[in-house]
Formats: C-alpha cells, structure tokens, sequence
C-alpha cells in the first residue's frame, strides 16, 4: 500500500465481483499502454470527491453497505472511447445509490461528478483511434453480454497515477437500490 496525502482527492467505485474484475483486468493488462496503466479494472462513480469529508463518507458507505443488498447489473456493449475501448454496463439501482451519494455530496462536488455517469469498465485508454477500433473489433465476436451484481463500494485516495485504497463497503443489506 501506497502512503496517500490527507489531501488527495477521492475516489469512488462500485464494486465488481472478483472473477468479473479478473477478466476485465487481464484485458486491461494486455491492451492499456504499459506506463499508464497503473489499476486493475474499475468502474469510477465519483472521481474527487473532497478529502476533509473522508470521514462523513465512510460514515455513509457503512449506512449504505448495511441497507442495501449486492446491486443487479448488466455488462451490455462495448463502448468506443475514442481514444480507448470500455465495456458498458446498465444499472439502474447503481445509479441511484450514485444519485444518494451525489445529494449527501451537494456544493462539494466537481463539475466532472455533478454529471450523469455512464457506467463503464475502462480496458484501454490513451491510444489512437485507429488501435482502439482494432481492439474493438477483435472483441466483438467474443464478447457477450452479462449479468451481475455489485458487491460493494470502493473509496480511494488519488495519487496522480496509482489509487491507495482507503476501505471497502461490501453490500451486505436486504433493501433493492
């Protein structure tokens, strides 16, 4: 583990379940530029969130993980990024815990996380558009869509680069988001 600031901003994901994160994160591996790719595979909720409210947060992640039950979702499509390639994935009810976190957030948020999320799993980034629609290209006959669930919330400090994991919030409740 990295030591992070008290000052780094803050970072939000929503939970894969491990054999998902796996497989997203091999492909990650083999298909993120080398000198970027810094994480395993993720799906980002909020991106700088303020550090002072650290504590309130995990106060609220530990409300939320013990109200609501793992959360249902769909890895649907593979999404263009551009410069980059992400599988889409549709949630609902992850959205609206987004949504919960968002209001409890209110005046503090950036004007990048004041925006709707798409929810997505990044497995490259930073390349031409050229490498990334080969890469989607090769993925399309294998890939298929999906369903799972959630299983929890991240919270981590940002290092520039590299992520230092501050907690974990396995859901664990009985309520449907």
């Amino acid at each position: 583990m990295i030591s992070a600031p008290a000052d780094a901003p803050l970072i939000v994901t929503a939970l894969l379940p491990k054999d998902l994160a796996a497989w997203a994160t091999g492909l990650r591996r083999a298909h993120f530029p080398p000198e970027r790719n810094y994480l395993d595979a993720h799906v980002t909720l909020f991106h700088a969130l303020p550090p002072h409210c650290c504590d309130e947060i995990q106060d609220h992640f530990r409300r939320l993980s013990a109200e609501f039950a793992p959360v249902g979702a769909r890895l649907e499509r593979i999404m263009s990024l551009g410069g980059g390639t992400a599988f889409g994935i549709e949630s609902e009810a992850m959205l609206r815990i987004r949504a919960m976190i968002a209001e409890r957030m209110h005046g503090l948020l950036t004007q990048q996380d004041q925006h709707q999320k798409r929810l997505h799993v990044t497995i490259q980034n930073k390349v031409t558009s050229a490498e990334a629609k080969a890469l989607q290209r090769m993925l399309e006959p294998q890939f298929s869509p999906r369903t799972f669930a959630f299983r929890g919330l991240g919270l981590y400090r940002y290092l520039g680069g590299p992520w230092d994991k501050v907690s974990e919030f396995a859901f664990r409740g009985k309520a449907e988001a």
